[in-house]
């Protein structure tokens, strides 16, 4: 997208495609598994793995609608702009408020829990202290040059990537052969010895759903970053297609060897229970390792955050529903006013940090995913305005969704139904209170702009 404030400036394709393909990869894997996984199987159990699948499956359609117009029409901005242009002005401002609003939260979140690994080691060290130092060595990242976003992005994925099939094969090894166990093979009877394939019983596992959808919040940043890659048409696609296999190795199956290896009803919901399993089968520098590893997960999932803010708010900038201001360049095309703005905001992280450090991260995660379910709901939506567009124009597409319209569908009604079943869980259900009051907050401020 150019920017209308002075043609002289655009983003730049400084992209390429190992860093796109990591940055999907990456964006597949943050904070929600590593850490908020915990919870979510105390509630449903081994059958945790089944949310994971059928909530894959959702995220890869919802993907693909994201990637049929991303590959047709490759800009910063992403469904923002879309929105803007196949469903109205209204939609696109609250599509790009709604979304920037969202990763704030995300960044949030993220920044919430560094502290908690933190203090793993240097357990004196206040969490909010640690969140601090963290918010300013990503901002400079994001600051610099796309390129810096996308190296920094690059080695952060890789690690997240190789230490869970490291954790894998490993955990094999423990299950099969008792390495670290005395030379006793654990095997896979903790997945129905204790209570059951369902020990919680069908409602609890429903309700598991809602959280296991927060855990693959950032993987539509895919579609953000198709402005400033070098050849959307080929990485964008690839990306995409890899989502259903990422999700089926790094999801359901770390999640299968953890809980086979480590009883769901002894796992605690403070810390990762990636770094549990490993203290509780007495292999202590392999807990230290994934301490590490879990430390740069977080610390990638606040790099794509702020990435996200930045571009997000340049492109509503852009498009005039935005201060000016934030539509500005640096001669390396960074929307540096747009990325200092949304580092600010997460600045509240770092309060709530030090208010109430136990709680922090629920709260955030519970706004945001309120905030991303408007955001898949609106993709979806969009693709259908999309699709009734081109259908007009009598043109092709490059990069179709499988079973259209009906997928499409199927999705929505999967999300109205998140949204119902977070009325029943008491640590989401203030989001629900939330959610109007910004979605009508939004409203009024459109108004106000357009008669302004």
């Amino acid at each position: 997208m150019s920017n209308d404030n002075n043609p002289e400036q655009h983003v730049q394709r400084g992209l390429k495609n190992r860093h796109i393909q990591m940055i999907a990869l990456g964006g597949a894997i943050g904070t929600g598994l590593f850490y908020g996984s915990a919870t979510v199987v105390k509630m449903a159990g081994p059958a945790i793995t089944l949310s994971y699948l059928i909530g894959g499956i959702v995220i890869f359609f919802i993907m693909r609608a994201l990637g049929e117009m991303s590959v047709d029409n490759p800009v910063s901005g992403s469904f923002s702009h879309y929105a803007y242009e196949y469903w109205g002005k209204l939609p696109g401002f609250m599509a790009g408020w709604n979304y920037w609003f969202n990763y704030v939260v995300v960044g949030m979140a993220e920044l919430s829990v560094v502290g908690t690994y933190i203090n793993y080691w240097l357990g004196d060290v206040p969490t909010w202290i640690s969140a601090l130092v963290c918010l300013g060595i990503i901002t400079i990242i994001n600051l610099i040059h796309v390129k810096a976003y996308g190296e920094f992005e690059f080695w952060f994925a890789i690690i997240k990537v190789l230490a869970i099939i490291g954790m894998i094969i490993f955990g094999v090894f423990i299950i099969v052969f008792g390495v670290g166990h005395g030379g006793q093979p654990i095997g896979i009877s903790n997945l129905w010895e204790h209570g059951g394939f369902f020990p919680k019983g069908i409602y609890d596992w429903f309700m598991s759903l809602v959280i296991v959808m927060f855990a693959f919040g950032g993987v539509e940043l895919v579609g953000i970053t198709a402005g400033e890659a070098e050849n959307p048409k080929k990485s964008i696609p690839q990306a995409i297609n890899q989502v259903m296999w990422r999700i089926l190795i790094f999801y359901v199956g770390a999640m299968t060897v953890i809980l086979a290896i480590f009883p769901w009803n002894a796992m605690e919901t403070t810390g990762s229970p990636f770094v549990q399993i490993f203290s509780y089968v007495g292999i202590p520098a392999a807990a230290n390792v994934l301490n590490l590893v879990v430390l740069t997960a977080a610390l990638s999932a606040y790099n794509s955050a702020l990435y996200s803010n930045g571009r997000m708010l340049y492109g509503l900038a852009v498009q005039g529903n935005a201060p000016k201001i934030f539509g500005k360049l640096n001669s390396h095309g960074v929307p540096v006013p747009a990325v200092l703005a949304s580092s600010a905001l997460t600045l509240v992280a770092v309060l709530i940090s030090y208010l109430d450090p136990e709680k922090v991260f629920f709260y955030f995660m519970a706004l945001a995913t309120i905030a991303i379910i408007i955001n898949w709901a609106i993709i979806l939506v969009v693709q259908l305005k999309f699709r009734a567009h081109k259908a007009r124009e009598y043109k092709g597409l490059e990069f179709k969704m499988p079973f259209y319209p009906i997928s499409s569908y199927f999705c929505l009604a999967f999300l109205a139904a998140l949204v119902v079943i977070m009325a029943f869980i008491p640590d989401m259900r203030y989001s629900l209170y939330v959610a109007p009051v910004w979605l009508v907050g939004l409203y009024i401020c459109y108004r106000v702009k357009a008669g302004s």
